[in-house]
C-alpha cells in the first residue's frame, strides 16, 4: 500500500476546476430536494471539500451533498415538524449537527467499521428504492402535482388525480436537460452540470419561462453567520438522535463503498477511523452554518478519479474554484430555471436504477428476498421508515447469524498434523481418550451457554473413556466477560465428573482475559495458543495415562 504525496500538479487543478462545474449544480439541486434554501447546499459543499481535504485519507473522495441524504433529511424533517417550515429547517439543521457529533464519537472510538453492521443487499435495495421515489418526487416537482403521502402507491395516485393540472413546458424543459447532460457525459473534461445551468439561464432570459409557470431558483443569500444550534427541547433533540444513527449508517455506507472502492482500484492506503472523523468534522461544520448533510458521493468520487486527480488536492482546487464562481456569480445561478435543477438530480440518481445489481442474488440463491423486502420498504412505507425497517433487518440477521451456534468435532488427517472436520473426512483418526471441538463461531454472551451446551452433550455421547476436552477457539478473536464466566462454570463441571479441559488456537486476546481470570484448576500450560495438535501433546504432557501406545 502507498500514500501518494501532497504535492499539488496540473492533473489535480485540470481535476478541481472540472468538480466545480459538477458540485456547485448537485448542491443547489440537492437542497432544494431536502426542502432547504439554496445557500444550504453551498455551505455543505465548502465544509464537505474543506474537512475531508484536512483530515480524511482518500486522494479521491469528494465530500459533498449527495442525493440520499438529501432525501433522508428531508423525510426526517417532515415526519417531525410537519408543516411548520420554521421547525423543519431547525429540525433539519440539528440532524446535520448530530450526525456530525455521532460521527466523531464512532471516529474515536474507532469503530470504522460500523457500515458493516448493514447488509449490502440491504444497503444496495434502499438505495435502489430511494432512488425510484426521488424520481418520482423530482418529476412530480417539474410536473407542478404536489405530493400529500410518502408511500409510492399513494403518490401515483397524488401525481395522477392532478393530470389536468400537469406543466408541460416544464416537463420538456427538464427532458432537454437530461437529454443534455447525457451529452455532455461522453466528454470526461467538459462541466455538464455548469453548462447546462448557464444554458438554462440563458432560456430564461431569452424565452418567456414565467409565462408558462416555470419558476427560478431565486435568491441565494449566501451571509455565514456566527455557528449556532437550533433552539430545540429536549424531546425533539431525542428524536433527532434516533434518527442521526440512521444517517450516520447510511452516509457511512455510501461514502466508505466508494473510498474502498477507489482505494483497492489504486492500491492506496486509507484509515477508516480518519475518515469517520473527516466525515463528523464535515457535518457538524455543515450543520452549525446552517448546511446539509455530506458524505462522499461515488459519482463525484468517480468523476475526481476521471478528471486525473493524484491527491487530496484537487478537492482543494475545487473549492477555491466554487469560491470564486460564488463570489463572482452567485446572483446568476439565481437565475436558473427549476426544472433544470431537478433535471440534474434526475440524471445523477437515474445511475443508480441499474436493475443489474439484482443478478449475483438471484444467480447465488442468496439474499434475494432482503433485497427485494430492502426496496420494497423504502416504496410502501416512505423513507424514513423504510430506512429504519432496512437497518432493523439488518441488524436481526446480524443477530440470528451471531446467535447460532454449532460445534466441529475434529480428528487427525492420516499420520499428519492437519485436524479437520470428522463429517468431512470420515477417514479422519480420533485421538484416544481426547475429544477434540471446535465452536464455528465466536464465543460471545449471546451463544456462549448454547454453544457449551452443545460441547457438553458431545462429550456424554464420547462415552465415558474420553476424559479431556480440547476446545479450539480459532474461530473467537476475543472472549467478553459473560462468555469467560460461563468457561468457568463448565470447567467446573467438568472437575466433578474427573474430566480435562485444554484450549487451542487461542487469539492472542483471548489467551490474555484467560489468564487473568484464573480459572481454578486450570493450569496456565492449557491455555494453548498454538495449532491442534499442539494441545494434544500438551494434554499428554499433563496427562500421560492418555498416551497412545507405542
Amino acid at each position: 500500500m502507498r500514500t501518494p504525496p501532497l504535492r499539488l500538479s496540473w492533473p489535480d487543478v485540470i481535476a478541481g476546476l472540472s468538480l466545480a462545474g459538477l458540485l456547485l449544480p448537485e448542491a443547489v439541486a440537492y437542497a432544494g430536494m431536502a426542502g432547504l434554501p439554496p445557500q444550504a447546499g453551498v455551505i455543505a459543499l465548502f465544509a464537505g471539500l474543506v474537512c475531508y481535504g484536512l483530515i480524511g485519507t482518500s486522494r479521491f473522495a469528494i465530500v459533498s451533498a449527495t442525493s440520499s441524504s438529501a432525501a433522508v433529511l428531508a423525510a426526517a424533517a417532515a415526519s417531525t415538524a410537519g408543516t411548520d417550515p420554521a421547525l423543519r429547517l431547525a429540525m433539519g439543521f440539528g440532524l446535520v449537527v448530530l450526525t456530525g457529533l455521532f460521527f466523531l464519537i464512532a471516529g474515536l472510538a474507532r469503530i470504522g467499521s460500523v457500515s458493516d453492521f448493514i447488509a449490502k443487499p440491504v444497503l444496495r435495495g434502499f438505495a435502489f428504492g430511494l432512488a425510484i421515489v426521488i424520481l418520482f418526487k423530482q418529476v412530480a416537482a417539474v410536473l407542478g402535482a404536489p405530493l400529500h403521502h410518502t408511500d409510492i402507491f399513494r403518490m401515483i395516485a397524488d401525481l395522477g388525480s392532478r393530470h389536468a393540472d400537469w406543466n408541460g413546458p416544464a416537463a420538456l424543459l427538464a427532458l432537454l436537460t437530461v437529454l443534455l447532460l447525457s451529452g455532455f457525459a461522453r466528454l470526461p473534461r467538459v462541466p455538464g452540470g455548469l453548462l447546462v445551468i448557464v444554458l438554462g439561464i440563458a432560456a430564461g432570459q431569452w424565452l418567456p419561462l414565467a409565462g408558462y409557470g416555470i419558476a427560478l431558483v431565486g435568491p441565494i443569500r449566501l451571509q455565514l453567520q456566527a455557528p449556532s444550534l437550533p433552539a430545540l427541547p429536549y424531546s425533539d433533540w431525542l428524536r433527532l438522535a434516533e434518527l442521526g444513527v440512521a444517517m450516520v449508517l447510511i452516509l457511512y455506507a455510501e461514502s466508505t463503498s466508494a473510498i474502498r472502492t477507489f482505494a483497492m482500484k489504486h492500491g492506496d492506503h486509507v484509515v477508516p477511523n480518519r475518515d469517520l472523523l473527516a466525515l463528523g468534522a464535515a457535518n457538524l461544520v455543515s450543520g452549525l452554518f446552517q448546511g446539509m448533510p455530506v458524505g462522499a458521493g461515488y459519482s463525484a468520487t468517480a468523476a475526481n478519479e476521471a478528471g486525473g486527480a493524484v491527491s487530496r488536492l484537487a478537492g482543494a482546487v475545487a473549492a477555491l474554484a466554487l469560491l470564486a464562481v460564488v463570489l463572482l456569480c452567485l446572483p446568476l445561478i439565481a437565475l436558473t430555471p427549476q426544472p433544470v435543477l431537478a433535471a440534474i438530480v434526475i440524471y445523477a440518481v437515474g445511475h443508480t436504477l441499474r436493475v443489474a445489481m439484482f443478478k449475483p442474488y438471484f444467480l447465488l440463491h442468496r439474499d434475494r428476498l432482503l433485497i427485494i423486502a430492502a426496496v420494497l420498504a423504502v416504496l410502501l412505507l416512505g423513507v424514513v421508515d423504510g430506512l429504519l425497517a432496512a437497518i432493523a433487518v439488518s441488524l436481526l440477521m446480524l443477530l440470528r447469524r451471531l446467535s447460532e451456534s454449532s460445534v466441529t468435532v475434529l480428528a487427525r488427517l492420516a499420520d499428519g498434523h492437519d485436524f479437520v472436520s470428522r463429517s468431512v473426512h470420515p477417514d479422519a483418526r480420533a485421538i484416544p481418550g481426547i475429544l477434540i471441538l471446535r465452536p464455528d463461531t465466536a464465543l460471545f454472551f449471546a451463544n456462549a451457554e448454547r454453544i457449551l451446551t452443545q460441547v457438553r452433550h458431545a462429550l456424554m455421547d464420547a462415552g465415558p473413556h474420553t476424559t479431556t476436552l480440547i476446545l479450539s477457539l480459532e474461530a473467537s478473536p476475543d472472549l467478553d466477560s459473560s462468555t469467560v464466566e460461563a468457561l468457568g462454570d463448565f470447567h467446573r463441571a467438568l472437575l466433578t465428573r474427573h474430566k480435562h479441559l485444554l484450549f487451542a488456537r487461542l487469539k492472542a486476546p483471548a489467551q490474555r482475559v484467560l489468564q487473568r481470570a484464573d480459572i481454578a484448576g486450570l493450569s496456565a500450560a492449557a491455555l494453548c495458543d498454538l495449532s491442534v495438535d499442539d494441545a494434544v501433546r500438551v494434554a499428554w504432557q499433563l496427562y500421560p495415562e492418555l498416551l497412545e501406545p507405542g
